[in-house]
């Protein structure tokens, strides 16, 4: 069964070109987002982990170089697997080659990943190694203009079985926080 995943390719796929990161950029300052942690969207990423039972969630807001995690979820103690070593903590930034949101970010659709290792193209992501990520589930924050301001995602260091039901709900979730965001500009309330 297919939940939108990519096809899995011979070859790694290098972070795809991002055309409308300078346009994304100015968006998000007018917005006010992508510079700073956010309390409430920390608060979101939460509720989110909780929601899906992973470890990790994020808001993330995505520019020409690198990704920031305006939003942040991370467990209190890293989950370790049995083969693992202990592996540094994911913080607020992120360089834009690393992670699978720049994907999701320019393919403009959420991606689900239940074993990150079953897709050559995404196995060989610095996360991969660095944190032991092994399922990702994102999708993307499209605007009422059209511009994909980032991707709110979670992710675990076990292959997870997201479903249908899991791509749904990330889907909505995104949709969810994009009206919460764009109320902002012109409310002034937050979130």
């Amino acid at each position: 069964m297919s939940y939108d995943l990519p096809r899995p390719a011979g070859r790694l796929l290098l972070t795809p070109e991002d055309k409308e990161a300078p346009a994304r950029v100015r968006r998000l300052r007018r917005l006010g987002l992508g510079e700073h942690p956010e309390p409430a969207l920390d608060a979101f990423a939460d509720h989110l982990a909780r929601h899906t039972g992973a470890p990790y969630a994020m808001v993330n807001f995505i520019d020409e170089h690198r990704q920031f995690f305006a939003g942040l979820r991370v467990p209190d103690v890293r989950p370790l697997t049995t083969t693992e070593e202990a592996k540094p903590e994911i913080g607020r930034c992120m360089e834009r080659d690393h992670g699978f949101c720049p994907h999701v970010v320019v393919r403009r659709k959420a991606l689900v990943l239940e074993d990150v290792r079953d897709y050559p193209r995404f196995a060989g992501n610095p996360v991969v190694d660095e944190f032991g990520i092994r399922s990702y589930l994102g999708a993307p924050l499209l605007d009422t203009t059209g511009m994909v301001l980032g991707t709110v995602c979670v992710a675990d260091i076990e292959p997870r079985a997201w479903g249908k039901a899991g791509l749904e709900a990330i889907k909505s979730t995104a949709a969810d926080l994009v009206a919460r965001l764009e109320r902002r500009e012109t409310d002034w309330f937050p979130l």
